[in-house]
């Protein structure tokens, strides 16, 4: 514990951070997650749920159901109660939960840009893209050929320019020329992100770097057993990793030789908080890798909330509730397609 932060934290901070803790109270329990795999129907799930936080938000759907319905309005209480802390917020907790929502900014332009080289209606994207990474002149993003007009034309005036210097190109835009655009954005992201954090010193830090270190060498695994088969050279692969994390600088090195996932699991075995998580995998297994590290990043995150005095309380909350809405979704798709068998593949218990 950090004795100044004792003294001042609450002055600005203490009321926002009783706000997010008793949020926290609001998140669904193993008990929940065991009877919503029991269901039988999407309006059972909506019956379970009419019992938690998500229900005066379920509460006026009419019948049928549909599983987006259920995640876009658990979504929209998560945005709802992201809007009420950035309004309560002060300097530099405010900027803190706006750097929360550029990873979604990201992640909408590379959806929008995506979608209109595959000939997709806008409007029917624009629906898809998550309410927390919305701004204003989104939908010109349809308009752009190349990156140098993506930046030009709509990204100058927003969170993300900075973070377009390295990948302004005058290439056409191609499926393999966006992913490597959304993995270079994400790196400079989280760069900034941990660069601010750092900066902000105390618990925050401390608590905030390990996170985003965390996420920075999941980053790295994906980015380079997505990349196994692929055109992008090893030189093009290392770019893309983000220059910090317990794998920076030496495990950048070997994973960027990588030519399978066997070779991927004996790099990250070297190092003692990732053996746990490739131990629950099989060899030459991937598919399982995503939930291993979503349950990993869970225990991480709830153990943030066990400090006072701290910004990642209000991350980790987001995190968790984004996990949330996950599940949901997989619970709502297996019972929507009669795929009850699967259900626990890929739901990870929070509480």
């Amino acid at each position: 514990m950090y004795s100044w932060e004792m003294l001042s934290f609450n002055i600005h901070d203490g009321f926002l951070e009783a706000i997010v803790r008793g949020n926290r109270s609001g998140l669904l329990t193993a008990a929940d997650y065991n009877n919503l795999c029991q269901c039988e129907t999407l309006e059972d799930i909506k019956m379970h749920l009419s019992a938690t936080e998500y229900g005066p938000y379920l509460q006026n759907e009419p019948s049928p159901l549909h599983t987006t319905t259920i995640v876009e309005k658990c979504t929209l209480k998560l945005v709802d109660e992201y809007k009420h802390m950035l309004c309560q917020a002060n300097e530099p907790l405010s900027t803190f939960l706006q750097y929360i929502t550029y990873g979604h900014m990201i992640d909408n332009v590379v959806l929008i840009v995506t979608g209109t080289l595959h000939e997709r209606d806008v409007n029917e994207l624009l629906e898809k893209c998550h309410p927390l990474g919305m701004f204003d002149s989104i939908a010109s993003l349809a308009v752009a050929q190349n990156m140098r007009e993506l930046y030009r034309l709509v990204l100058v005036d927003t969170p993300l320019a900075p973070y377009f210097s390295e990948c302004i190109t005058s290439e056409d835009l191609d499926d393999m020329n966006i992913e490597i655009m959304r993995n270079t954005l994400y790196k400079a992201y989280l760069e900034d992100f941990y660069k601010f954090c750092a900066k902000l010193g105390g618990a925050t830090a401390e608590i905030m770097c390990n996170l985003l270190s965390f996420e920075a060498d999941r980053r790295a695994v994906n980015i380079t057993i997505n990349s196994i088969g692929t055109e992008l050279t090893r030189d093009d692969r290392r770019k893309l990793y983000s220059n910090f994390g317990l794998l920076f600088p030496y495990g950048h090195e070997e994973l960027a030789v990588c030519e399978d996932v066997d070779q991927v699991r004996g790099v990250m075995e070297k190092y003692p908080p990732y053996q746990s998580i490739f131990a629950k995998i099989s060899y030459g297994e991937s598919q399982m890798l995503d939930k291993a590290f979503y349950e990993e990043e869970v225990k991480r995150l709830c153990l943030s909330f066990e400090q006072q005095f701290h910004y990642a309380v209000f991350f980790a909350y987001m995190r968790l509730r984004e996990q949330e809405i996950r599940n949901l979704m997989w619970i709502s798709e297996c019972v929507a397609q009669n795929q009850k068998n699967r259900v626990h593949d890929s739901v990870v218990f929070i509480f």
